[in-house]
């Protein structure tokens, strides 16, 4: 009785998705939601495909969840779930799954979104949903600058430090793209796998090529120093979104280890 979750949740005013020691985290919130709807059931802790750091927010993080004996129809567990989760938490579609999936390792690729609110004033509508950065960006540098990032590199310069020593830090993006409506950017970033505040650290070097601070052509050597003092700043947490995980057939090259973006 294994059930895969989609939930979307805004990370304002949790500690990251993970069940914390302190603080709240979304897992935890979910789990009581399940705790309440089958009370004395031996249900397993949520297993998700992705960590998210405090402040960041998800569309489409997925989850799985094992509930013995559970005979409701998955679109009615989604119903009771709702029904018990606060309102900046949602799942948004279940599904009964196979015996041997796995949220994380199954997941092929990841998709994220930051969004930048670039204008002297800031929409207030998006004041915790978008970076406000109020001095014009020069779209056409951040978009050179961008090109660099897909393919498969050491993104060692664009992590934060751990306090562990990662196996590897090398992981393929496929794609970095930067949109533009009006005053709102949006930067789409997927891949197979993320380093912790790889996105953060990619998005604000990609601001700061947009404030002439980084040179495009900057990029590659950044990329070859594995420093994060060669890159530029972390943008903040709020503007990010864990947007879609994908699943199916399994990439070769796909890494598993994973830290929070």
């Amino acid at each position: 009785m294994k059930f895969k979750l989609t939930i979307a949740f805004d990370g304002t005013h949790y500690a990251g998705w993970q069940a914390q020691k302190t603080g709240v985290g979304v897992q935890q919130r979910i789990e009581e939601a399940l705790s309440k709807i089958f009370p004395g059931a031996d249900i397993s802790r949520l297993r998700s495909s992705s960590r998210t750091d405090s402040g960041v927010h998800a569309l489409g993080m997925v989850a799985q969840v094992e509930i013995p004996g559970c005979r409701m129809p998955a679109c009615k567990l989604a119903l009771a779930l709702n029904a018990c989760l606060p309102a900046d938490a949602r799942v948004m579609a279940a599904a009964r799954c196979r015996a041997d999936f796995d949220a994380r390792f199954d997941a092929t690729g990841k998709q994220y979104r930051y969004f930048v609110w670039n204008a002297p004033a800031m929409n207030p509508l998006l004041r915790a949903q978008a970076w406000h950065v109020a001095r014009p960006l020069d779209l056409a540098a951040m978009r050179a600058a961008a090109k660099f990032f897909p393919g498969r590199h050491d993104f060692k310069s664009l992590a934060g430090a751990r306090s562990y020593e990662m196996k590897s830090t090398v992981r393929t993006l496929r794609r970095c793209d930067i949109l533009r409506r009006g005053p709102l950017l949006t930067f789409i970033i997927e891949g197979d796998g993320f380093l912790y505040k790889m996105c953060r650290g990619i998005v604000g070097t990609l601001v700061q090529a947009g404030q002439g601070k980084i040179a495009p052509d900057d990029i590659a050597e950044i990329l070859r120093r594995k420093d994060r003092r060669a890159a530029g700043m972390t943008a903040p947490a709020h503007g990010l979104v864990l947007w879609k995980v994908f699943y199916g057939k399994k990439r070769s090259d796909v890494n598993c280890e994973e830290s929070s973006p």
